[in-house]
């Protein structure tokens, strides 16, 4: 309350919020709103009267509402389990209620085991390698506007393939998945690795361990776990889709562009690795 009376005597001298809140250590806003709960009140004292008041007595906890919980736990469990940020977003889209995230993330572990910070954090082991075919794959997804491409490279023999879909959703990383599997890589690999995308849960995680000994998540914003296939992806924006953005309606025309140059990649263009030889060419 003392320091409510000298902000209020400060802010009649002509003293700036700023400069106030810096010599009481409070933040602005504070301020801000003892200046205008002031005003609204008419005076100070009555103010002051009002807010010793309400500091009386204890104060009822705070409870969440059970259909909040509810819909908090729904929205988790229909977009794949999502994080508090998305959740938040949902609720206030779908049925207009704003809740802080950190009331999100309580809720969540009322029903929930949550990583901590620290399980989050942990080392994940050393990057995979390849010694022969089919020892790891890397996945990932490219966006042409419109058009999602799915993109999986073989690190150690270099096969690719590329698959072109509508949507980004995790039914449509299963799809790619039914697609180039028995395609190019004999229906198995020991590890599959691909980013944290959602494209790459729900139908895609629980499909997955039909196609390998162990689904690998490589660690946000280190590029180099991922590096062949971001390697495999710029060549496939700079020989051949470019960076154009394209619509759903041009996927057919774009896939058959997309299998000219497959088969110009696995059976014409040398690869440095390979000793300048082309993936599926045998010396």
């Amino acid at each position: 309350m003392t320091k409510i009376t000298i902000a209020w005597e400060l802010l009649e001298q002509g003293l700036s919020k700023s400069h106030i809140a810096k010599h009481l250590g409070v933040s602005r806003r504070t301020i801000i709103r003892w200046s205008q709960a002031i005003q609204a009140h008419g005076d100070l004292q009555t103010f002051l009267d009002y807010y010793h008041q309400a500091k009386k007595g204890s104060r009822q906890k705070r409870k969440t509402d059970a259909i909040l919980k509810r819909r908090i736990w729904a929205i988790r469990e229909k977009h794949h389990q999502c994080c508090g940020q998305k959740i938040q977003y949902f609720l206030e889209k779908e049925y207009n209620a704003q809740v802080s995230v950190t009331t999100i993330y309580k809720v969540l572990s009322e029903k929930y085991q949550l990583r901590s910070k620290w399980q989050k954090n942990m080392p994940r082991g050393p990057i995979p390698k390849a010694k022969s075919a089919r020892e790891v794959l890397q996945m990932d997804t490219v966006l042409f506007g419109d058009v999602f491409a799915f993109t999986a490279v073989d690190i150690f023999s270099k096969e690719s393939d590329v698959l072109l879909r509508p949507t980004l959703e995790s039914l449509d990383g299963k799809v790619f998945l039914d697609h180039c599997m028995p395609r190019h890589f004999d229906n198995f690999a020991k590890i599959i690795q691909t980013d944290g995308g959602s494209e790459f849960k729900g139908a895609f995680s629980d499909a997955v361990s039909t196609y390998c000994h162990r689904h690998r998540i490589a660690r946000p914003y280190k590029k180099n776990e991922q590096s062949y296939i971001e390697s495999f992806n710029r060549s496939l924006r700079k020989e051949c889709l470019g960076w154009s953005k394209y619509s759903v309606s041009d996927i057919p025309e774009l896939t058959l562009q997309v299998e000219e140059w497959l088969h110009y990649y696995h059976y014409v263009r040398p690869h440095i690795s390979l000793g300048m030889r082309p993936p599926l060419i045998q010396v």
